[in-house]
């Protein structure tokens, strides 16, 4: 029975190493594209503006629905 010689030895892994990790978060944190602040401010705007909108629908389904109930079983 042949046995391969040229197995992968894994490498051997250092510990946690703090200092990397906030070099690495450093370098991934300069990839980032920020947004200006009229496009954060305008995209808020836009994002408080739907959930009010749909708890706004939401409130209005569930005060029908009661309505109906009552109606029915009142």
């Amino acid at each position: 029975m042949a046995v391969a010689k040229n197995k992968a030895v894994p490498e051997k892994t250092e510990g946690f190493n703090l200092v990397k990790f906030f070099q690495g978060t450093k370098e991934e944190l300069e990839k980032v594209v920020w947004p200006s602040r009229q496009q954060l401010i305008s995209e808020s705007v836009a994002v408080m503006s739907m959930v009010a909108l749909s708890a706004l629908l939401i409130y209005a389904v569930d005060n029908l629905f009661g309505w109906l109930t009552g109606q029915v079983f009142g």
